[in-house]
């Protein structure tokens, strides 16, 4: 059976990407709604007039000759993940790290011998999950430690294995797509519960492997929250740790996984907690005079403990260009969930909007059940929010720069903080862009003692200079956050992008120690080299004890 080929340099499918005269199209509305970008749109370079390095690696064994392949289009699909910088660079056919071989085992038995082959032959491997990274998570840029790479794709380990419906739990496959996983969960009733905007391409494994964030925004959002263990393949053996809801036996071998990134061991197959599917939704879209007071309405109703399924507050300049605001007010998408009939949510919703009327928060009661959740302002955010990645693939062929970035900070921070990157980020547009953009805040993950702000930067591009002024403006940010006690990401993941940043923020002790725990279970450091940390040296260039 033929698979379903990915868009070789955007996003989702290649089969669902806009033509030419419908980016042509898009690109006059767009361009009159920001202010800036040509409706002149360049053309994607073809599949197959992008030009690669010849295949570095030798041949692969017999026994893995059926998995393996260096064809040119699985190598180019494989190069890159999707952030803006990706997304350019393979807009423009711009290959530069593409890996040599592309590995699709079938079983964890082939995974043991693909890591094999790359030790032998001094390969690095890339874990290849639905290749959404936004942080460089998968590229191959190995170094010259290695003599090639592998990108091992997970997408054949793609079912879910046993389900225990007394325990609420199931056994998964890492390679499962979000689609896929919840299909099968289906017939028994049951959900993960996990939506990530990236949801439709990416995998369990990778939302393991990154420590994602879903898109609820209070409560059981991260996977961490829904693990209950894990089983990976390292160079040296296989890792599972012991199915249990909790245990107290020294530091856990699942958090070491979670966030490992690949270079811990190749994850294969979890047990996660799951659910029963929801009976009951509610939602209000509720507007503030500005963003600082409903960040204060926020902030009440998560210390209330009131627990709300979407609690994600978006300023009056994302609001309008979403077309779910006015551009006059901040908008809150307020929305509860229950599982149980027997629970209404309408003590909760009506215990969160009277917190938000103390905060001078105002709101349409829907004329009709299920109108909020439906249409509206609520459902222009939503299909905003499931929109954005693909509207990003026009806007790269119309010449606007357009990327987010993420971060989490503590309330008694919160402002000042935001402001302050806000104003790091304008700065860093202006010099790099030539002009003022666009830069949006708007919270994704509220918790009683703090929330993850999600900036969004849109300005003029310069063709040809996309990624150079992507990185002036990046690297803005990110000091910003780093120096006002940010984290360099809440849910996007660390890879090669945020080294730097990652390297500043975690303490050189615990540095150390990874370092320890990758040379043990990784000694050739051949697993996703220079995402989160740097191998040992070779023992050969060690100094001396004495």
């Amino acid at each position: 059976m033929a698979r379903r080929a990915r868009n070789h340099w955007g996003w989702g499918w290649a089969d669902e990407a806009l033509s030419h005269d419908e980016v042509r199209a898009a690109a006059g509305g767009l361009a009159q709604h920001l202010g800036f970008g040509t409706v002149e749109v360049e053309r994607p370079v073809a599949l197959d007039a992008i030009e690669l390095e010849a295949p570095r690696l030798p041949s692969p064994p017999a026994a893995l000759a059926e998995i393996c392949t260096s064809d040119h289009d699985e190598r180019v699909r494989h190069a890159y993940g999707r952030a803006y910088r990706d997304v350019v660079r393979g807009f423009r056919g711009q290959i530069e790290h593409a890996p040599d071989v592309v590995a699709r085992p079938r079983d964890e038995s082939e995974v043991e011998h693909v890591l094999a082959w790359a030790a032998a032959t001094g390969a690095a491997v890339i874990p290849f999950g639905g290749g959404t990274s936004v942080v460089g998570g998968v590229e191959a840029r190995v170094g010259d430690r290695h003599v090639g790479a592998i990108a091992l794709s997970l997408a054949a380990l793609d079912r879910v294995l046993e389900v225990d419906a007394v325990s609420g739990a199931a056994r998964i496959q890492a390679g499962a797509l979000g689609p896929r996983l919840e299909q099968q969960l289906a017939p028994h009733g049951l959900t993960l519960r996990h939506f990530p905007q990236s949801f439709q391409l990416s995998t369990l494994g990778g939302w393991i492997a990154t420590r994602a964030g879903g898109h609820f925004a209070t409560g059981e959002t991260h996977i961490d929250d829904l693990v209950e263990s894990i089983r990976a393949i390292t160079p040296v053996g296989g890792w599972e740790s012991r199915r249990l809801p909790g245990s107290g036996a020294g530091p856990s071998p699942d958090r070491l996984l979670l966030g490992s990134e690949g270079t811990l061991g190749v994850i294969t197959e979890a047990w996660v907690r799951v659910r029963p599917k929801p009976a009951e939704r509610a939602s209000r879209a509720v507007r503030f005079a500005d963003f600082a007071a409903g960040a204060a309405a926020v902030r009440a109703v998560v210390q209330a403990g009131l627990a709300p399924s979407n609690c994600r507050l978006v300023d009056a300049r994302e609001a309008a260009l979403t077309f779910a605001g006015d551009g006059a007010h901040a908008l809150l998408v307020l929305g509860f969930e229950s599982s149980v009939p027997s629970q209404p949510l309408s003590e909760r919703m009506a215990a969160a909007l009277a917190l938000c009327r103390e905060h001078g928060g105002t709101w349409d009661e829907p004329a009709a059940a299920g109108d909020a959740a439906r249409g509206g302002a609520v459902g222009s955010w939503r299909e905003a929010f499931l929109r954005a990645p693909y509207l990003r693939d026009t806007f790269v062929a119309m010449g606007v720069l357009s990327e987010t970035f993420e971060t989490a900070i503590t309330w008694e921070r919160f402002g000042a903080f935001c402001e302050a990157v806000k104003a790091a980020t304008r700065a860093a547009v202006r010099e790099a862009c030539g002009a003022e953009g666009i830069v949006t805040c708007r919270i994704t993950h509220a918790y009683a003692d703090g929330a993850a702000p999600y900036f969004t930067v849109l300005a003029p591009a310069h063709r040809g200079e996309e990624v150079a002024q992507w990185d002036a403006v990046k690297r803005a940010a990110a000091d910003a956050i780093i120096s006002g006690g940010g984290t360099i990401t809440h849910h996007h993941a660390v890879g090669r992008d945020h080294r730097p940043w990652y390297d500043a923020q975690r303490p050189e002790p615990f540095a150390a120690a990874l370092r320890g725990a990758k040379a043990a279970v990784d000694p050739a450091g051949l697993l996703n080299p220079g995402v989160l940390i740097d191998p040992h040296p070779p023992a050969s260039a060690q100094p001396d004890a004495g």
